[in-house]
């Protein structure tokens, strides 16, 4: 596993590719150089080789004509001087016979080669370079000239200190130069991660005094929506908890209250009496339990849920058969209406009957009208017709209506909140201060308004639902905005 810092790593990243391109692009010249300074010195030897084969002439002799090298000593001196390396050459005929020059100074391709020809031999102990020159006039004839090549490898040896230290320093200067703007770009994290661990474990506020780049400011704002979040869920979590500790206290004091008084009884029928009782505070705990997580489910949902195409019709009737049996039980008229015909709305069913059974189950228990005259609740979907109005024939009003006591205005907020009741009445009928509450999250989650309104004799109260109505299943899906 790589443990290099990221200072290190980059570092590597960069300096090693930039030295291995250093390194290949000093070749590149040397061998470029070299290569056109052994052409410039080829170049001189064939020159030499040129101007003595010139002097080359026919003499006489004993056995007739033969080739002869007409230069003096003092010109041959010139032809052959060089200040700092030493020229040797040689003239044979076509028989191999030495014309003139120095003995033993001779080539394999001298006999079979007519193009002149650079090569590297070996002659007095020294590794010298050759051109080899073959000429026809007056006679054929060849000359070899030889030189040393100390001052070439001289003149490498300097290119390559010349050009190879100078960038040895200043690649050592880039890599000192580079750490040092790498560690000005690195503090910064090492500073938010100084933040980070200096925290306490229950400390979820956002980090502040942040420095450094764009990245890294990037990365600490990404840091901090982590600890919203985080800071969310666990204010979620603790509400929940909560929540329950306090709304369970009661039923479940209240269960074991029955309990131990059926307990003290000796009588079957007081027994049956209490485990009744028992039931009841029960379903009122269970009932309780279930908007609890239907508060935590709603509040999880809070970045928003898909959102399909559903009939909202048939979903209405479904819930409202489901409570006609309470409803009797209780001497409630539950009712609906404008269900026969298809209505198809963008929601979802299970925030939408959601907020339909918490809106019966609120008007059963607290619609009850202060005159004594029978309760009725009546469920019903209908279209705005309000003239001009630019939501009309766009939404669907999913509305549920009671003759009860209504809500004042000034206790509406109140009661939408978690843990309130509208007044003392609605707490003696099993009230938990949730329903409403949980209808207000959903809606928000549907994107879809609420109104709280009376009913329409003045007494009671209807909620309406506006909700978005599409011509057919296959509509496309579009959003409302919230307009609460």
């Amino acid at each position: 596993m790589n443990e290099h810092s990221i200072r290190t790593r980059l570092l590597q990243n960069i300096l090693v590719p930039l030295a291995l391109t250093w390194l290949v692009s000093s070749l590149l010249v040397i061998a470029l150089a070299s290569h056109f300074a052994q052409k410039a010195f080829d170049r001189s030897l064939l020159d030499d080789a040129y101007l003595l084969a010139s002097r080359v002439v026919l003499g006489l002799d004993k056995g007739g004509m033969k080739l002869e090298l007409k230069l003096t000593s003092q010109d041959l001196g010139t032809v052959l001087f060089d200040q700092s390396e030493s020229v040797f050459f040689a003239i044979y005929n076509e028989q191999g016979e030495l014309v003139a020059g120095h003995p033993g100074l001779v080539s394999a391709h001298a006999a079979i080669e007519r193009a002149p020809v650079f090569e590297d031999i070996y002659f007095q102990n020294k590794t010298m370079r050759s051109v080899i020159l073959h000429r026809f006039q007056p006679l054929n004839f060849y000359v070899v000239v030889a030189q040393t090549t100390e001052s070439q490898s001289d003149l490498l040896h300097s290119l390559l200190w010349v050009t190879g230290v100078p960038q040895i320093v200043l690649l050592v200067l880039l890599g000192l130069g580079l750490r040092r703007a790498i560690q000005k770009e690195i503090d910064p994290l090492l500073h938010l991660e100084q933040g980070i661990l200096s925290r306490d474990v229950s400390d979820l506020s956002p980090l502040t005094d942040i420095r450094g780049s764009r990245d890294v400011r990037r990365l600490a704002e990404a840091f901090n929506d982590l600890l919203r979040r985080l800071k969310d869920g666990v204010r979620a979590q603790r509400e929940f908890t909560g929540n329950v500790a306090h709304e369970l206290r009661t039923p479940l004091a209240g269960i074991r209250a029955l309990a131990e008084y059926g307990l003290q009884q000796e009588d079957p029928q007081q027994w049956h009496a209490q485990l009744q009782a028992i039931v009841k505070s029960e379903e009122r705990a269970t009932h309780l339990v279930d908007q609890l997580l239907a508060l935590a489910y709603a509040d999880e949902a809070e970045q928003g849920l898909p959102l399909q195409v559903l009939r909202l019709d048939t979903l209405v009737r479904e819930v409202v058969i489901r409570y006609l049996p309470k409803a009797h039980a209780m001497g409630v008229d539950l009712g609906a209406e404008g269900l026969e015909e298809a209505i198809w709305v963008i929601g979802l069913p299970a925030l939408i009957e959601g907020i339909l059974v918490n809106l019966i189950d609120n008007a059963l228990r607290h619609g009850q009208p202060a005159d004594g005259s029978a309760a009725c609740v009546t469920v019903a979907l209908t279209l705005p017709v309000a003239p001009g109005h630019a939501i009309a024939n766009t939404q669907v009003v999913l509305s549920v209506t009671d003759n009860g006591m209504g809500i004042a205005p000034s206790q509406q907020a109140l009661v939408q909140a978690r843990w309130q009741r509208a007044d003392a009445q609605a707490a003696v009928k099993g009230g938990f201060g949730l329903g409403l509450s949980i209808i207000k999250a959903y809606a928000h989650l549907l994107k879809a308004p609420v109104q709280w309104l009376s009913g329409p004799s003045g007494s009671g109260l209807q909620v309406r639902l506006y909700l978005t109505k599409v011509t057919s299943p296959a509509h496309p899906v579009k959003v409302m905005p919230t307009l609460v």
